[in-house]
């Protein structure tokens, strides 16, 4: 059962190495919203209170949970205020992880242990891991090398596989672990070799130097295909929670041309250049989609786009024009229902006019339809940077976007490492203020009819245990409890923690909540 504990047992010291010089979620230029390095990488109040849906319906009959005699359950509707909380852990250039190439493996597994204990000790619930950051591997793979990130060497076994180990310590706990690639970028430094079977190497005509990076060519099918495969690969050999890519699509301009010439010129249709570069990224966002929900339909699909879509979109805002520039249109993305949400990284504090985070956040939120998600990222690395970057602006920047997300709101903070080392006290004020509970993120949209079956329930005295209703894969069992005929949020139990739990006397309502995020109707219990 995931169980808070002291938040000074989780909140370690920052990792030795990281740095900011490099991100690869994306930074933003403070001054003209523009990216600067050479990796620069919801509306209403959330949950402040343990309100729920009071059980405003109640039934029985075949199908639903029963107690140890056989007879049926009474059901009840139960829900709580659902909010996607996560970090991004970075693992380019050693920002978060590994914090240094060819360390023990313990020492790795420890530095892997402590982003889950602080998501457990933060109220957490998704790790969004940078498992390819240069067409390389932080996980076992035939289609990619290991990454040098890890052994200093590319190809090299690092002696344990770090994505399986972190999925299996986080879904313990209940934290969910998205697999963070980057689509294109073939190597973060063009002078250091790829090594088989790194796609630079097998498509080396479709891998162009561009400044220090080296860059697949995202009009090249070969290249489409070969990401494709890598995904499928992911999602069919691990339990992944999501599949998420950050803003390269086309790498950020540096005042001379992308050398696509090839494939552009190979190409015989009606679109300009910069529409079929925009088709390009879209056709790969597309497949990716289809083929995600042909093999793990439960498989969340989400894109971290640069914080603003063109200038002027919303009315005063300047930048960088990403739409004109880096070919990404988050617009069609959203629409078309081809990602499940989208995380714009706001990456400036909220009282810098030109790119205002306020005013942002309610423009993203109004492009999505209903059903789809806006999970703002947001720029934590910043916090203690300069007088902007304080405590209270990162707490405003999640009560904005709770303000305009009203039905599922969301924070990915970019990255993990302030929370590691309580950075100003961040970590304390989230678990004790922000976020002193856990919750589920939103349900899946495209999921949200699919009937999740109520657990089976059997009570002994105050031992409750419980079978799924079905086979439907499961995130955990939601537990509330009746205040005054109202349920309530008590507590959520992970799914690989266990089918036992002890309840005290009273009156709960237990649901089974699917890895779509879907929650059953409640199985009422009185002990």
């Amino acid at each position: 059962m995931r169980t808070q504990t002291g938040l000074g047992l989780f909140l370690l010291a920052a990792c030795a190495g990281s740095s900011d010089e490099a991100d690869p979620v994306g930074t933003g230029d403070t001054t003209n919203g523009q990216e600067t390095g050479p990796d620069s990488t919801a509306p209403g109040e959330g949950p402040s209170t343990q309100s729920t849906t009071a059980a405003v319906d109640t039934s029985s009959g075949p199908g639903s949970g029963s107690d140890s005699g056989g007879v049926p359950a009474e059901l009840a509707r139960v829900g709580h205020d659902r909010e996607l909380r996560g970090a991004w852990i970075a693992t380019v250039y050693n920002i978060n992880f590994p914090s240094a190439q060819g360390m023990a493996v313990a020492a790795m597994q420890e530095e892997l242990q402590s982003f889950v204990d602080v998501a457990v000790a933060t109220n957490l619930n998704a790790l969004f891991f940078q498992v390819r950051p240069e067409g390389d591997a932080l996980y076992a793979s035939d289609l990619e090398p290991w990454s040098r990130y890890l052994t200093g060497s590319q190809g090299d076994d690092p002696g344990f596989d770090p994505l399986e180990y972190l999925i299996e310590r986080a879904h313990v706990e209940g934290i969910e672990v998205h697999a963070w690639l980057n689509p294109y970028r073939a190597a973060a430094n063009a002078a250091v070799p790829t090594v088989a079977p790194h796609m630079a190497t097998v498509f080396p005509q479709f891998a162009y130097e561009y400044g220090n990076l080296l860059w697949m060519d995202p009009g090249a099918l070969p290249v489409r295909e070969h990401d494709v495969d890598v995904i499928l690969d992911i999602v069919d050999r691990y339990d992944v929670d999501g599949i998420h890519f950050d803003d390269y699509f086309y790498p950020y301009p540096d005042g001379s041309p992308f050398p696509d010439g090839p494939t552009w010129d190979g190409y015989d249709g009606p679109l300009s250049r910069p529409d079929w570069r925009r088709a390009n990224v879209n056709t790969l966002v597309e497949q990716i989609h289809d083929e995600l929900i042909v093999a793990k339909p439960w498989v969340r699909f989400g894109i971290s786009p640069f914080g603003i879509y063109q200038p002027g979109m919303p009315a005063g805002i300047t930048g960088l024009n990403q739409y004109a520039e880096l070919y990404s249109d988050p617009l069609v993305w959203i629409q078309e229902g081809w990602v499940d949400y989208i995380a714009p990284q706001l990456y400036w504090p909220s009282t810098q006019t030109a790119q205002a985070y306020e005013p942002l956040v309610e423009w993203w939120v109004s492009i999505a339809p209903a059903g789809r998600n806006v999970f703002v990222g947001n720029y934590l690395s910043q916090l203690g940077s300069s007088g902007a970057w304080s405590v209270d602006e990162i707490l405003t920047q999640v009560e904005l976007s709770r303000q305009y997300q009203l039905d599922s709101p969301g924070n990915i903070f970019y990255h993990i490492e302030p929370l590691l080392s309580d950075r100003d006290g961040i970590a304390t004020l989230l678990a004790t203020e922000t976020y002193p509970y856990p919750v589920l993120p939103p349900p899946l949209w495209e999921q949200s009819d699919v009937a999740i079956a109520p657990p089976v329930v059997s009570a002994v005295g105050a031992d409750v245990s419980l079978v799924a209703g079905d086979d439907t894969p499961l995130r955990g069992w939601v537990v509330y409890r009746d205040e005054g005929g109202t349920f309530v949020l008590d507590h959520i139990v992970p799914a690989s923690a266990g089918d036992t739990l002890a309840l005290a006397p009273g009156r709960w309502a237990i649901t089974a909540a699917g890895k779509n995020d879907v929650e059953s109707l409640g199985v009422v219990v009185e002990l």
